[in-house]
């Protein structure tokens, strides 16, 4: 079973990472705000005018761990990683794959098959579990167009029909996010999706997904 480890997220401007022993540590007006063992960290992110010495981003990449440099709305701007070692057999297998159409529809399809999938499980699981707060035949049909979707899965499809039906479904699926949203729908409710950053009265910046482990901020 594979560990996930946390990330440290700086988000205080001015903020100043570097190493301290066998930890990463976090000053902010010549005060230490946390010092981390590193080998708790799988990744590190800095947002805005937060800046790493050189020996701190040295120590990571020896311990794999990633530092990565956003602005403070979030734009990716670069990211400072260690070596990685490579296979070049699996590489020119990769292209192989990606040259043969049929490998590749066939992965394509894989792909799809599971993210249709997990995404009528969330709203099966919204209609079991709050059923007496949200549009259930709302979300049914909703539902209904996701197997629909998998249906179509079975079929002969080209790339280009399968980027449709992707597409086509996803707009389907995220039509029913505000339905999902069960408390504060006054301040809380969802229209459309957005990016860099979220549009949203208070420019609200999500948490990274739980796959990637529990979170620290400094």
């Amino acid at each position: 079973m594979k560990k996930y480890l946390n990330t440290i997220f700086v988000t205080t401007q001015g903020a100043y990472l570097f190493k301290d022993g066998e930890t990463v540590a976090v000053k902010v007006e010549d005060e230490v705000k946390m010092r981390v063992p590193v080998h708790t960290i799988g990744g590190i992110v800095c947002f805005g005018q937060v800046s790493c010495s050189p020996p701190l981003m040295g120590f990571c990449a020896e311990n794999n761990v990633a530092v990565s440099f956003l602005t403070e709305n979030g734009y990716f701007l670069a990211k400072v990683q260690g070596y990685i070692s490579g296979n070049v057999l699996l590489r020119r297998e990769h292209y192989r794959q990606a040259d043969d159409q049929k490998s590749s529809t066939a992965i394509a399809k894989a792909i799809l098959m599971s993210k249709f999938a997990n995404c009528r499980t969330v709203l099966q699981r919204a209609r079991r579990d709050h059923a007496e707060k949200i549009d259930d035949e709302g979300l049914k049909k909703i539902s209904a167009r996701l197997s629909w979707s998998l249906k179509e899965l079975e079929r002969d499809m080209s790339l280009d029909a399968l980027r449709g039906l992707e597409g086509d479904t996803a707009h389907a699926y995220f039509s029913a996010f505000d339905h999902l949203i069960v408390n504060q729908k006054e301040d809380f409710f969802f229209r459309e999706r957005s990016r860099r950053p979220p549009d949203s009265p208070s420019r609200t910046a999500f948490p990274a997904s739980p796959s990637a482990g529990s979170g620290a901020t400094a």
